[in-house]
Parts: structure tokens; sequence; C-alpha cells
């Protein structure tokens, strides 16, 4: 009796597959833009309806890919001790987060900037940059200090736009290391501004 193949194994094969395709075309591509879904497809060996059917489109492939990829930090985030944890003292778990998200975009350059390329509009659109706004925004909120939150929040994580990374590490050179202490330092500064002013109004 020949063994039948589950379809549920061909599924996860196919999809690792394709995630390690991209991976690899994106990480060696000019441009992000110039990897389309039938490079991927051919490159995992899986037909393009196959890889249509599964992601809708070039963006969901992407943003899956960027999921699976992100998927430790978010699990940390959501359930792990400290300092990414839940429990953390908001003015510890800030910049903590914010060297999270930076050292994962220096570990995925080039998956970070394919997927900031994917806003239709405007990067700040796309699903995972909301939620990492909207996480910090809610933390800055239980920080006293000016009700600019929302904004704080967009001036913390423009400091980690994966251009922005890919440019320092790549074009200028900067050690891991020393991109790492600069964006301490920086976000030091503005939760330390934020704590001396107080809430609006006082000085």
């Amino acid at each position: 009796m020949t063994e039948q193949r589950s379809p549920r194994k061909d599924a996860a094969r196919n999809r690792a597959a394709v995630f390690a395709a991209a991976d690899a075309l994106f990480a060696h591509c000019r441009s992000p833009e110039d990897v389309t879904m039938a490079d991927i497809a051919a490159a995992a060996g899986v037909g393009k309806g196959t890889l249509f059917r599964a992601f809708g489109d070039r963006t969901g492939l992407i943003g899956a890919l960027y999921g699976a990829r992100l998927e430790p930090i978010r699990n940390a985030v959501e359930d792990g001790p400290a300092p990414l944890g839940p429990a953390t003292p908001p003015l510890q778990r800030v910049p903590a987060l914010l060297d999270a998200v930076l050292c994962f975009k220096l570990d995925n350059r080039h998956l970070a900037l394919a997927l900031e390329g994917t806003g239709a509009d405007s990067p700040y659109r796309t699903a995972h940059y909301e939620r990492w706004h909207t996480l910090l925004r809610d933390l800055l909120e239980q920080i006293p200090g000016p009700a600019d939150t929302g904004f704080t929040a967009h001036a913390l994580l423009a400091a980690t736009r994966a251009d922005l990374v890919a440019y320092l590490a790549g074009d200028k050179g900067v050690p891991r290391e020393e991109l790492r202490r600069q964006l301490a330092e920086f976000t030091a500064g503005i939760l330390d501004t934020r704590t001396r002013r107080g809430p609006a109004g006082e000085r």
C-alpha cells in the first residue's frame, strides 16, 4: 500500500521552502523591488499559484516571513521575563524594546527593507509598525511627562527604520555595538527630558 502524503506536511514543507528562498533572494538583491513572486516560486520549487493561494500577494508573503522571523521577540514581549516582558517597568522596558527592534533589523535588514517598502502610500501604515507604535505609546503614557506620547513613539521608532539602519551599518560601516550605544543614549535622553518636564504645562 502506497503511503499517502499529508497535505498539512506538504504545506508546511512548501512554506519553509518559500521562506528560505525569499530570505536568500532578498539578502542578495540590489533592491527589494527586484524580487518578484515568480522569482521566489522558482527558487522554492513551487508553482506561482501555490504562492498566491498561501499568501495572497507579495506583500502578504513578505509580512508572513517577517512575522515568522520576529516571533521569538514577539513571544518575549507578550509573555517573557524582563527586560522585554510585560512586568518590566516602562522606563526599563522602552529602551529594551527599541534595542530588540534595532538588533532584529541589523540581523534581518534585507527583509525589513522589503517590508517597509510594502506600505501602499507610507511605511507607517504597515501592520508591524502600528503594533510597535501602539506598544511604545502605551508605555510612554505610563511615564510622567507631556502628553505627546504618540509623536514621541514615532520619533523613537524613526531611529530604528530599516533604511537608516542599513545606511549606518552598511554604507557608513558603524559597528553594531556602537549603534546600540547610540540608540540607548538617544532613548535615555528623550525619557529623561519627559520625566524632568513632567505633565504638560509643568516646568
